[in-house]
């Protein structure tokens, strides 16, 4: 019985040690109708790892971004290392979701609606996904080697739950960020065992500007995309 107790004493202390680190994230100098006049903060991606040592491996996890009316749903995703993600299209149309960029490129090639194709993402970075059929349509994809991460929402509130107290440093990331903004808000916090709440995070939009993506062939898109010249495709 003592290495019953012992196990369950070990799982009731972690349990009792696990804090909660809660914050707000606010958008400035930005270009995007949606945060101008909507105050809109979603998909800025934060992640705690421990200071001067490696995270202990995250558990595995599921997650989907939708096809659904040419666009990505959500437009911003969070996986841990080790982590799937599906790609269900719900449209009436093909898709062809890939990504040439950093992080980990992969291509789900072309598939038909009502089906779903799924990659497993194995390095840690930030994969730019587009479709190779409709050049409007983007998303991204943060893998991250830790199990405390989260994504903001549109009030710029976020909250990363189970942290063990102790010291952690804060990362950031934002689509429309410059690297030299965000590596500047990086910095080592403490989290105690009751939990946490950070001052506000303001991240400017200062000095992006947006470029056109090619496809997976490196080649400029078509002026229109002919989706009817996929079996099957609807126009």
């Amino acid at each position: 019985m003592t290495w019953r107790w012992l196990i369950f004493f070990s799982v009731a202390w972690a349990a009792a040690q696990a804090a909660t680190v809660t914050g707000r994230v606010e958008i400035t100098n930005s270009r995007e109708a949606a945060v101008r006049r909507n105050k809109d903060y979603s998909g800025v991606v934060v992640w705690l790892a421990p200071a001067g040592h490696p995270a202990p491996a995250p558990a595995p996890k599921r997650e989907e971004m939708l096809q659904k009316d040419r666009h990505f749903m959500p437009h911003v995703l969070v996986v841990p290392v080790g982590g799937t993600v599906d790609f269900p299209n719900l449209d009436p149309i093909y898709h062809n979701a890939f990504s040439n960029f950093a992080g980990q490129p992969f291509d789900t090639a072309l598939y038909p609606p009502g089906t779903s194709r799924a990659v497993t993402f194995w390095t840690p970075g930030i994969v730019r996904v587009f479709c190779n059929i409709h050049p409007t349509m983007s998303a991204i994809i943060a893998v991250v080697a830790t199990p405390w991460y989260a994504a903001t929402r549109a009030n710029g509130r976020f909250e990363i739950a189970d942290i063990p107290a102790g010291d952690y440093e804060l990362h950031l990331f934002h689509e429309r960020s410059l690297p030299e903004m965000l590596r500047f808000l990086e910095h080592t916090v403490n989290v105690p065992e009751e939990g946490l709440t950070l001052p506000l995070i303001s991240i400017s939009e200062t000095g992006y500007i947006p470029a056109p993506h090619l496809n997976k062939y490196g080649q400029k898109y078509p002026p229109v995309p002919n989706d009817g010249a996929y079996p099957g495709a609807q126009k």
